[in-house]
């Protein structure tokens, strides 16, 4: 399941976001910092139309979307990596993601005070990669003392040692580990760590609901951030959010179209992460469920094959593959098949967006 973690600065609109794409309300939203004192995590759908279609074709008796899971973490604050506000122990909360949504306040509203006095979420988002880059420098300096004590006794590789010494200077001069170059091999040994500023980042810039589809000069300046960082960004309205959860499905849509908008900040967040970390999805579906999976672009069948089970990898024969549209247009398996549009896909098939497909294996 891919995971996402949520930061910001405190009241810039992290837990009110985290509330309405979750559909819950686990995570307090509170005029005030600090207010979410314990990490929050919510598992969402991933939003695609055609699985509904699928079902149908298929009469399916259950639907099964891609799930992606946020973790909320509370308001970090300039000196969060040395303990200040709640401190660094949330950090730990979100080494294991897989991506980095941090949201950064871009609206006006004197009823909502601001940690640092003031609006400007260049400054926000400096204080807060500083912070995540203080936070890796802590665990790069510990485990590199440790690692060259253990590559005397092979505990570690000379690739750890090669890389932790490339991130120390640049994480120690409070740049992110994103702009160290590292081989394959010193990638995979510093993966344990976690590092927080290696991690892929999405700028969820929160404006209000009149500047949603417009945007404003502060996400401009976001974009221009993003853009030297090869980030996303994505504009949402925490509060239009909000809203939409209490709506039923039928008056979402002409709720956004009112705003000038086609999409929920849900939707507009997994497509920018999707997007980020070069994910796609394909589909399988029969009478029993129709299911979305997610996977990395450019993997082959049998790979796909092993998100739904380690074996269907292992036994991998071959995969009956139709893409979605041509089995849309014909109505069933059996016609598409009769038109020659099912293929039998071996090994070195490469997986295409939205290919429906049927494993075949040895066991």
């Amino acid at each position: 399941m891919l995971r996402a973690g949520i930061v910001g600065l405190p009241n810039v609109g992290k837990s009110t976001l985290f509330n309405a794409i979750v559909g819950n309300a686990k995570a307090q939203a509170a005029n005030f910092p600090f207010c979410t004192i314990e990490p929050n995590v919510g598992i969402v759908a991933v939003p695609d139309d055609r699985l509904k279609v699928l079902a149908e074709i298929s009469s399916s008796k259950e639907i099964l979307p891609a799930r992606v899971e946020f973790v909320d973490i509370a308001g970090l604050v300039e000196g969060a990596s040395k303990g200040e506000g709640l401190g660094n122990q949330f950090l730990a909360n979100i080494r294991e993601v897989d991506a980095i949504v941090h949201v950064v306040r871009c609206f006006e509203d004197d009823d909502i005070i601001h940690v640092s006095g003031s609006i400007d979420p260049m400054r926000d988002a400096e204080i807060i990669n500083l912070e995540l880059s203080l936070s890796d420098l802590a665990q790069v300096e510990k485990r590199l003392e440790r690692a060259k004590k253990d590559l005397r006794t092979k505990k570690a590789t000379q690739a750890e040692v090669d890389a932790l010494e490339k991130l120390f200077p640049v994480l120690n001069d409070g740049k992110t580990a994103r702009t160290v170059e590292l081989s394959e091999e010193e990638e995979l040994a510093i993966k344990p760590l976690g590092l927080l500023t290696r991690k892929p980042v999405i700028y969820a810039t929160n404006v209000s609901d009149e500047e949603l589809a417009s945007g404003n000069e502060f996400v401009e300046k976001v974009r221009k951030v993003a853009a030297d960082e090869g980030a996303e960004v994505v504009v949402i309205s925490a509060q239009v959010e909000s809203e939409l959860v209490e709506l039923p499905d039928e008056e979402r849509l002409e709720f956004l179209e009112s705003l000038g908008v086609t999409e929920g900040g849900l939707q507009s967040l997994i497509r920018a992460t999707y997007d980020l970390l070069g994910l796609q999805t394909y589909f399988t579906t029969g009478p029993k469920e129709t299911r979305a999976w997610t996977i990395h672009q450019g993997m082959m069948a049998p790979q796909a094959a092993g998100v739904i089970h380690s074996d269907f990898e292992r036994c991998f024969i071959r995969a009956e593959t139709v893409a979605y549209k041509d089995l849309v247009e014909h109505g069933s398996m059996n016609a598409a098949k009769g038109k020659g549009l099912v293929r039998s896909e071996g090994k070195e098939y490469v997986v295409a967006e939205g290919d429906v497909m049927v494993f075949l294996t040895s066991a």
